[in-house]
């Protein structure tokens, strides 16, 4: 199958500064649409998005339980995307999952990236020997049993958890919504390979400039996460927004963008 159809491939732009967006769990390419207008002069940008199979407007059929069983699976995806379209000194822009899918795959190919511009991202939600990941196993377990029992009951109750945004209940309608259109049995091992990954030993090895952008409170991955990463990433910038919830893109687009403009023109 055709790597742009299996992922749903959209390009704007033919500028020469390109950037490619990596979508987090259960979410989509419309989740990047509060900021992708400001990188909308088709002279100056180029700008990439795609769908995980199993989501979106992707091809189900070219869904393989063993390769997606781990997120390198994704990561090969993205780095297929990439060969496809000859990219080279790309600007990553990853959100929660995605940022970490946007690493391995900086990692086993940088030449492909320039920067990476990580939302809400995580190398490891389980809690361990004084890692706050977030998460206890039996909570995690938990969540995952109550997927396979219950699927939409799940997304139900743990959209609003991911957003985090009680004031803005069409946000966490929005997420709910785009939980329920990912195939019910992608997503369970999706989430299984999201939330059962540890990649602390990875990150060290990245090697382009990265920022990571966490929010004040985040459920999923809260403060101690970012802390975490700015550490062990070299040279990495951490910027906190005194915002709620894990999708800042969607619940906070205005401070989002003034973080990753500043980044990038820096």
């Amino acid at each position: 199958m055709n790597t742009l159809q299996r992922n749903n491939v959209h390009i704007i732009g033919r500028g020469p500064r390109k950037l490619i967006f990596v979508n987090g769990f259960g979410c989509d390419q419309s989740m990047w649409r509060y900021l992708t207008p400001a990188f909308s002069d088709p002279h100056d940008f180029t700008l990439i998005l795609y769908d995980h199979v199993g989501a979106g407007l992707s091809a189900v059929g070219a869904y393989e339980p063993r390769k997606y069983a781990s997120l390198d699976g994704y990561a090969q995806d993205l780095l297929d995307i990439c060969e496809q379209l000859e990219l080279s000194q790309a600007v990553l822009i990853g959100h929660s999952v995605g940022s970490m899918i946007g690493a391995l795959a900086a990692i086993a190919h940088p030449e492909y990236f320039q920067q990476l511009l990580l939302l809400c991202p995580s190398p490891c939600y389980l809690n361990d020997n004084g890692y706050h990941g977030g998460f206890d196993r039996a909570d995690i377990d938990a969540m995952l049993a109550f997927m396979e029992t219950d699927y939409v009951g799940w997304a139900d109750t743990f959209g609003p958890f991911i957003m985090g945004a009680p004031d803005r209940p069409s946000l966490a309608a929005e997420m709910v919504h785009s939980l329920c259109q990912t195939n019910p049995a992608i997503a369970r091992q999706f989430a299984r390979a999201t939330f059962l990954s540890d990649n602390r030993a990875d990150v060290s090895r990245l090697q382009h400039p990265c920022l990571l952008i966490e929010c004040a409170h985040d459920l999923i991955a809260p403060p101690e996460v970012g802390a975490y990463l700015r550490d062990a990433i070299p040279g990495a910038r951490l910027v906190t927004l005194p915002v709620a919830g894990h999708c800042p893109q969607l619940s906070a687009p205005s401070q989002t963008l003034q973080a990753i403009e500043e980044f990038m023109v820096a």
